[in-house]
């Protein structure tokens, strides 16, 4: 028998165990990876930054030509009611619409096609564990692809299209390392499976900008930073200038803020282990957090 807190799923209008949650074989979404999706999580029982999620989710759709069949209130209350039936106090929630089936598998216009919406909510995932992160891990720089160009998929619209950060990611872990970064076709850095990347030199933190996915998380970085009087800024950058850093860090709604130890095996400026400023932002998001910034309860929603 299927455990509620294994995970609950929203398709097209049922809630089911996320384990029985299917989408046809014949959708667009799964044989075009013509889908958009969206992330955001609940922390002791609260959502954080649910509005935003949801508001670049509904850009996403129309940046894709989708439009799923639910208004922005609505959506939040399916999201609401998945995490609610799992019983979760912590949950990674997700929310996704694809193109749909073909009305006529022979005629494959998209336009045809009616939009689906899917959510689901699940145990709380971490790209990096609680512990690694206060050590710092190991971020590769993947030499053996490039970014997806914005002018092929705009990188702003969350999407699935992943194989060029899969194949990053493959690197990195056949290279020992825990997870990588990937640069643009002109070699600047970009992004990674799931992340921003921040690097921190004199004092100053600069995160990519341009091809990369403009995430919920890298803005709170901004907001904190602001917050604590640290510069910030985006800023064309090189692989050089993450390997010669005092610091870099992750920042994902998957984790949060996560420190970077070493790039390519070889530490970074301020020397062994997780830096200062990178802890710092880490403990500060999560104190926040804990108080409830950003916060709106998944109990109001039901």
């Amino acid at each position: 028998m299927s455990n509620p807190a294994d995970g609950i799923a929203y398709t097209n209008g049922s809630y089911v165990p996320l384990g029985e949650a299917a989408i046809p074989l014949l959708d667009p979404g799964f044989t075009r990876g013509d889908a958009v999706y969206d992330t955001t999580s609940v922390w002791k029982g609260n959502f954080f930054r649910l509005d935003d999620h949801v508001e670049r989710f509904f850009r996403s759709c129309e940046r894709a030509r989708l439009s799923p069949p639910a208004d922005a209130e609505g959506l939040k209350r399916v999201l609401a009611s998945c995490v609610a039936q799992t019983g979760l106090e912590s949950a990674f929630v997700q929310m996704i619409s694809t193109r749909g089936p073909y009305q006529d598998p022979t005629n494959r216009d998209p336009r045809q096609c009616e939009n689906t919406l899917y959510g689901f909510a699940l145990p709380y995932i971490w790209i990096i564990q609680p512990a690694r992160q206060l050590e710092g891990i190991d971020l590769a720089v993947a030499t053996g692809n490039r970014r997806t160009p914005p002018e092929a998929i705009d990188p702003r619209m969350k999407n699935f299209n992943w194989l060029d950060l899969q194949k990053g990611l493959f690197e990195a872990l056949d290279r020992s390392a825990d997870t990588a970064v990937l640069c643009t076709p002109d070699n600047r850095l970009s992004e990674g499976p799931g992340f921003n990347l921040f690097v921190v030199r004199d004092g100053v933190l600069r995160t990519p900008v341009g091809n990369v996915l403009e995430g919920i998380t890298r803005r709170t970085v901004f907001e904190l930073a602001a917050d604590l009087d640290l510069k910030a800024e985006e800023a064309d950058l090189l692989a050089a200038d993450l390997t010669s850093a005092d610091e870099a860090f992750l920042s994902s709604t998957a984790g949060g803020i996560m420190p970077v130890a070493t790039v390519n095996g070889q530490p970074l400026g301020h020397g062994p282990g997780a830096g200062p400023v990178s802890l710092q932002l880490r403990a500060e998001y999560w104190a926040r957090r804990e108080a409830g910034w950003h916060a709106t309860p998944v109990s109001s929603l039901l």
